[in-house]
This record gives C-alpha cells, structure tokens and sequence, in this order.
C-alpha cells in the first residue's frame, strides 16, 4: 500500500507540472506577440471593449475583441509594458488617456502618432513624443529666397509658381533641365570667325528675331518635367533657321521628341544629353516635325524615355526618308529634315549679335542655380540671396536654351544694364508671355547654330 500511495504522489506532481507548463506557455505565447500600436494606434477612436460589455480585472486570456486583421485585450493585464489592449481600453476601462500616444498641433487640427503631412518638398510625420518630425530639403520654391529676392536691388522680380510647389531643388535641378556640360568636341571645335566693319556692322540697341522674321520663330514647347532642353533647345534653333534660311517656304516645327526617343546613343533622354550628339543625329539620321512625332509629356519622374517610332533609310546623297507613318494620326506628312554641321561662335557678345541679326537664333548652355526656378520678369541674373544657407540650397546645373536677340535697359543711376532675349519653356507661362531677360554677363558656354536642309 505505501509503494502504491507513492506512485499515486508522483503522478499526481507530473500531472500538476504538465498544467503548470501549458499555463506558461498559453502566457508565453500572448507575451511573445508583437505589440499592437508600434506605429501609432489604429482607428483609435474606435469602440471595442465598450462594444464588448465591460473589462475584465486581472489576467483573462479569453478576454478579446476582434480588431482589424488581429485581436486585442480588454484585461488588466494587457496594461503592461507591451501593450495589446484595445484602443478604448484606458478612456473606457481605466478612464485615463492612453499612455504612449504622442499627438501634434497643426493648424488648430491634431494628428496622431505616424501620420504625415507634406511641407512644400519635405514629409513631416508626428512622432510618439508629440513632435513633427520633418525632412530637410532644399525646395525649389523658397518663400524666403522670393522675398529677398523682391526685397533687394537685383534688377529683376520673383515669383512663386505651382507648378514647382512641392518639388525639392534636386528634383527641379534634375528634371526641369537636362543638358550635359559641353564636351571636348564641343570645346575643341574651331570658332567660327566674323569679319565685322565697324562702318557697316552696327548693332542696334533691340533686336528681336522675332520681329525681324516674323511667323517663322516657333513659339516654345513646354517641356515638363523632362530634362531634355538638349534636345528641346536644338530643334527650337534648327526650326527657326529652316524657315529663315528657306524664307518661309517651310516652316516646320521639329520635334524633340524624335530626338528624345530616337538619339539613344550616349544620350539619356528626359535624364540628360549633349547638344553635340542631337546635332550629329539631325545632321546623319534628321527629324520629323512636332506635328508628325508629338511631344509625349512623362507622368512620372524620373521619365521614361519611349520607344522610338520613327525610323528613316539613306536614299543617297547623305539624305533620308522616312520608312514609318507618323505616331500621330493627324497627319500625314512625314518628311525628314536634316542639318549642316554645326558651329561655334566666339565668346565676343558683338559677334554673337551679329550671328543672331544675319542668320537667326543660336544656342546657348548656361549654369542655371537655385533662384532661376522662381524668376518672373525684368533681367535675370544669379543672386547672392542663398549664401548664408546650408551647402544644400546652393546648388546649380547646367541648361541648353534659344536666344533669340537681345537689349538694353536703362538703370535709375543712368547706367545701362545689357541682356539677352531668352525664349524657353524651362518656366511656367507668365501671363501669356513666354521666355525671359538675361544679363549678358550671364556665362554662356557654348553657342551654336546650324544651316538646315529639308530630306
């Protein structure tokens, strides 16, 4: 009897020591569970243990309302330091606020822990500590640079467009421009030598292509968030010269876009290219009109650059014709326009005047900085207002435009300040008018121009 009560104790203690042990692991496995509100509560203005009829005091595993994709606790347990009660749990329960959750002011209007709101270009998200916690982007418009741009004596007057609201410089740096720096083709070409007569080569004071020739310098292509003024700058200057050089036989407007999608080699598309590679592609290969091959503006950044729809074949002679209808149905005229090679003229601003005055509009590349982006009107040039902020906002690349002639103005003190007439579609419209002033003593790296042929 006493061997048989023996056993009887000792199954008695396993059976006791099995119940212990699936009791910790049933407190294990709810202990080990991820918390609930890591990132900020969820529908926290939710009723899950009022909707389930009460609390239950100390520990209840059983005690559960289903919440969202998982399940939360109305017990006093779920009060720990990893929480997995419902959100009422303290207001309703406790009749406390939630301990941990951080909430942010704007505006009068409260948010909770991990939402967001977007400050021009920087994301702010409220923390758990109740603090907004923003990015430190340079945006491309800056209210402050505007007002101490308009504030100051720089000849010129800012503006804030929406357009650029919310991009950060290096974004409108990236995808507002797209030319390249000059390569050593472009830098080792021969300038191209003006013998000016002093007697009979006299600069006027204004001039303007446009009202020279008029109705054959092509209003300018908006070209978006794709960096490509290589390729938008080149067929602008190339469509001028035709309709100039052809006396208005032919007016065509080229199209970039037959540059973008089709010049691929060394080039990038909306992400950059060179001058000297689109004008070798107008030269051997040429380009159909805007009319024919439409600019396809891109609905994202960085853009895509799409694939080419217009091919050509050499039908002799270095001329080519087209071997596709046009990607637009509304017409049919696909002829190829090529170019001559192109040439460089010499850093001197009368011969560069004259070159515009003979022959038409010729190209530049410029360093554009960070307060272009906000220029409005009056005579451009680059401000010191960014010089006391962080490396960040002083940032600048380079750009490819169409100058289209140039003039003077006259100051308070009597003293004249030069330009040149800018046409691009770098900037927003502005009140109908397009293209800008530039000071001449803006550094123009390299101009070109070109004598074009129809295929």
């Amino acid at each position: 009897m006493k061997l048989l009560a023996a056993i009887a104790v000792v199954l008695l203690l396993v059976v006791a020591e099995s119940m212990v042990a699936r009791g910790a692991s049933r407190r294990t496995k709810r202990e080990l569970m991820s918390p609930l509100h890591m990132g900020g509560i969820r529908d926290p203005f939710g009723s899950y243990c009022e909707q389930r009829g009460g609390c239950c005091p100390g520990r209840e595993d059983q005690c559960t309302v289903p919440y969202l994709d998982t399940i939360c606790y109305c017990d006093l347990f779920c009060n720990r330091t990893v929480s997995d009660c419902c959100p009422d749990f303290w207001g309703h329960c406790l009749g406390i606020s939630p301990p941990f959750i951080g909430t942010c002011e704007r505006n009068s209007h409260k948010f909770l822990s991990g939402q967001t709101y977007k400050e021009n270009c920087n994301l702010c998200t409220c923390g758990t500590t109740g603090r907004w916690e923003c990015e430190q982007h340079a945006c491309l418009i800056e209210n402050d640079m505007i007002q101490a741009v308009n504030r100051g004596n720089y000849g010129w007057r800012a503006a804030n467009y929406s357009q650029f609201y919310g991009m950060s410089l290096d974004e409108g740096l990236r995808y507002r421009l797209g030319t390249q720096r000059p390569s050593r083709t472009i830098m080792s070409m021969n300038e191209m030598q003006l013998n000016m007569d002093p007697q009979n080569d006299r600069l006027p004071q204004y001039f303007n292509a446009a009202e020279k020739w008029p109705g054959k310098i092509h209003e300018p292509l908006d070209q978006g968030n794709c960096a490509a003024s290589w390729a938008f700058s080149t067929a602008a200057v190339a469509s001028d010269r035709i309709s100039i050089q052809s006396m208005g036989h032919m007016t065509p407007q080229l199209s970039p876009q037959n540059l973008i999608s089709c010049d691929t080699r060394n080039q990038g598309g909306c992400a950059g290219g060179r001058i000297d590679g689109a004008w070798w592609y107008m030269r051997r290969i040429g380009v159909v009109t805007e009319e024919c091959y439409p600019f396809s503006a891109p609905h994202q950044t960085p853009a895509e650059v799409g694939r080419c729809m217009m091919q050509s074949r050499s039908v002799g002679r270095g001329k080519r014709q087209a071997t596709a209808r046009c990607p637009s149905t509304h017409t049919y005229h696909n002829d190829i326009y090529q170019s001559t090679p192109p040439y460089r003229l010499s850093s001197n601003e009368k011969e560069i005047m004259k070159e515009i005055m003979d022959n038409g509009p010729v190209q530049a590349i410029l360093e554009v900085h960070e307060d272009f982006f906000v220029y409005k009107s009056g005579i451009y040039k680059h401000t010191d207002v960014s010089f006391t902020k962080p490396p960040h906002y002083r940032k600048h690349n380079t750009h490819s435009v169409r100058i289209t002639g140039w003039g003077e103005e006259r100051n308070y003190d009597g003293t004249t300040k030069k330009f040149w007439l800018d046409f691009s579609r770098s900037l927003p419209t502005r009140g109908g008018r397009t293209g800008g002033r530039m000071a001449t003593s803006v550094s123009l790296a390299v101009r070109t121009s070109v004598r074009s042929r129809r295929s």
